[in-house]
């Protein structure tokens, strides 16, 4: 049954004359009627509080920025940001999410930061089929065994810094290496993409330490360190726990005999708290400050003159996820309602990032390069491209 018999009305009668095109037009509204007609809402469910502020804060400003960038518009309608502080608490993720859906009626969800609000989240995002921008959360699972086609993601995957690490360790002729990490999902994820490439490639685990999350008491570990003797240590550590780490490291004189490398959250936004710590110690990730491309120039002239403070890979992270929205709403010319077709566009679209370019994987992740950086007088320098459009595996995904 077409819109029109719902309607109880004939399309013969409703094509006679002014008053029948007239009908028409409001049961079939034109693109350009529906971007008069109401703002595009996009619900943001991001920390802005706690532990993780600064990262939801980096994220909506630059998402903010980027469409901004385009007359502040998606597919030529203005744009409505609802924005949630999901204050990184898992419990709340079900609740706040409902609300962003039921309640306030978005067209598009953004977020979150953190993996396990990711998972509640996109739960209930497959269910309402609301296409979702995921611009931090890295848990495997959120593009692996919850993938949805209307799913996306603009950050990466716990096995994207994992995976390189141990080809960047083999690399640079370290064999015997000690592992740690948080011990929760996502520090697991990490240490089980290192050992992906690493053991493979003839290195040796000395010993895999996993550390109580979120503790900070690293002493005693550092110490059976020292005794076992490795050639480098490969951990994961982040926000106030990397801190802790790298300078327990260097207080206990390990980073003078042992060279530290990590997960590009080691050293990722936190140098300055690190300080001379942080000097020499490795990392892998998607990004680095000091990327030499005209796109990552531009967007770090932007953010500081618009925000006053220096832009971040969560900062990236959020920028992309606004391009990546331009896209679907442009190629639909802002109708909303044109799910499949925007999906199609976004799946096939090509992000001109600061991090580099990337185009996404069927499961919806990014196909990314990945750095080895090198923290030198404070700042993330980078050393060589580690991987060149790393795909994730997306275990468990069935679009993929």
């Amino acid at each position: 049954m077409s819109n029109l018999d719902k309607a109880g009305i004939n399309r013969r009668t409703v094509l006679k004359g002014a008053a029948g095109l007239a009908a028409a037009s409001a049961i079939f509204p034109s693109a350009f009627a529906i971007g008069g007609q109401a703002k595009v809402k996009v619900g943001l469910l991001l920390p802005y509080t706690g532990t993780y502020a600064k990262l939801g804060t980096n994220i909506k400003d630059a998402l903010e920025l980027r469409i901004q960038q385009a007359g502040g518009k998606l597919g030529g309608r203005e744009v409505e940001f609802v924005s949630i502080d999901s204050e990184a608490k898992p419990p709340k993720a079900p609740e706040l999410t409902s609300k962003l859906i039921k309640k306030e009626k978005v067209d598009f969800l953004v977020g979150p930061v953190h993996s396990v609000v990711g998972m509640a989240m996109v739960k209930m995002a497959r269910k309402d089929g609301i296409i979702t921008v995921i611009p931090n959360a890295g848990a495997n699972q959120l593009t692996g065994s919850l993938c949805a086609p209307n799913i996306f993601r603009t950050s990466f995957s716990s096995y994207q810094p994992g995976f390189p690490g141990g080809k960047a360790i083999l690399e640079d002729g370290h064999k015997r290496v000690v592992l740690m990490y948080w011990n929760y999902g996502f520090g697991k994820q990490v240490a089980a993409a290192f050992k992906q490439s690493f053991l493979p490639g003839g290195g040796t685990i000395v010993k895999e330490i996993p550390t109580p999350f979120p503790k900070v008491e690293f002493q005693a570990y550092l110490t059976e360190v020292a005794a076992l003797e490795p050639d480098a240590v490969f951990t994961f550590y982040a926000g106030g726990g990397a801190v802790k780490f790298v300078k327990d490291y260097a207080a206990a004189g390990l980073n003078k005999k042992i060279p530290l490398y990590g997960a590009g959250f080691l050293t990722e936004g936190v140098t300055g708290a690190q300080g001379a710590a942080a000097e020499g110690v490795r990392t892998t990730l998607h990004y680095a400050d000091s990327l030499d491309l005209p796109a990552n120039h531009r967007f770090r002239d932007a953010f500081k003159k618009s925000f006053g403070r220096h832009a971040d890979v969560y900062a990236v992270q959020g920028y992309d996820a606004g391009d990546l929205l331009i896209q679907g709403m442009n190629a639909v010319q802002g109708d909303t309602s044109a799910r499949a077709e925007m999906i199609a566009a976004m799946e096939s679209s090509t992000i001109d990032s600061p991090r580099g370019k990337f185009t996404f994987s069927k499961s919806h992740n990014p196909v990314q390069n990945i750095y080895l950086r090198e923290v030198v007088n404070g700042e993330n320098k980078v050393l060589r491209t580690v991987e060149e459009a790393l795909e994730d595996p997306a275990e468990g995904c069935k679009i993929a």
